[in-house]
């Protein structure tokens, strides 16, 4: 039973329930990610917002080392968003049941050799930034364009801005009160309830996976990403399994 539900997690036949379920567990890895990378490298990785509001605050200040380090961190995000897209569509070109999977095990293996070479990773830099960093943010926006192609753009796991405006907009519609308006009426306001609990959740799973993974980071260091990739490979391996054995048949 087990393999047929992670088979239907990250395999190419996809459902709704599959989406919500591999999303919150994204999320979780996500949200460790991102605040175990912050006791690292003392930057938020995920958060694009914040570093393309500090690519302007440097040009204001005159601050050109903040710009360039901004822009090493934004280029390498969209670099792993685009290697996912590009892993995907040469996997769906095969015609392989791992085309969703390839792009986790792959983050997995970056997330192993975070844990094993975190540490002198940060004291070298690469595109104006540490080598750390650089790192951090490929594997987040490399995650982010995984869910995002997976649900068409419905689930989002690395940035929690959207998902909080979109919980405060249906609470809103929630608590609004249809004063004489039949709920049959196209004027009457109703909240989506599935959307809410879906976005509530997936916060909970980024607020937990953060909270742990600072923890995991304060206690053993850059080896708390370790359980992190073993996650992700339990996630995607027997689609990865599948077309192994459908090769050498």
């Amino acid at each position: 039973m087990l393999i047929f539900y992670l088979r239907n997690l990250t395999g190419v036949e996809r459902s709704v329930k599959a989406d919500i379920h591999l999303g919150l567990s994204l999320a979780f890895i996500a949200g460790a990610m991102n605040a175990g990378g912050f006791l690292a490298v003392q930057q938020y990785t995920s958060h694009m917002t914040g570093i393309v509001s500090s690519m302007a605050d440097g040009l204001a200040i005159g601050n050109f080392n903040l710009v360039l380090a901004s822009v090493g961190a934004m280029v390498c995000f969209m670099v792993g968003a685009g290697l996912t897209e590009v892993m995907v569509n040469w996997a769906r070109g095969k015609r392989l049941q791992s085309e969703y999977a390839l792009p986790l095990i792959f983050e997995a293996v970056l997330l192993l050799c975070f844990g094993f070479m975190g540490g002198k990773l940060h004291r070298h830099m690469g595109l104006f930034v540490s080598m750390t960093v650089m790192l951090l943010c490929f594997l987040m926006g490399l995650q982010n364009a995984i869910i995002t192609r997976i649900s068409r753009a419905v689930i989002r796991t690395t940035h929690m801005t959207g998902i909080v405006t979109d919980i405060g907009i249906e609470l809103g519609k929630l608590f609004y009160w249809n004063r004489k308006v039949d709920k049959e009426d196209e004027a009457y306001v109703k909240a989506n309830r599935g959307k809410l609990y879906l976005l509530s959740g997936l916060l909970v799973m980024f607020f937990l996976g953060g909270t742990i993974g600072a923890f995991g980071f304060k206690w053993i260091g850059y080896l708390a990403t370790f359980p992190l990739a073993g996650a992700l490979i339990i996630l995607a391996i027997i689609p990865v399994f599948d077309d192994i054995r459908r090769f050498f048949r």
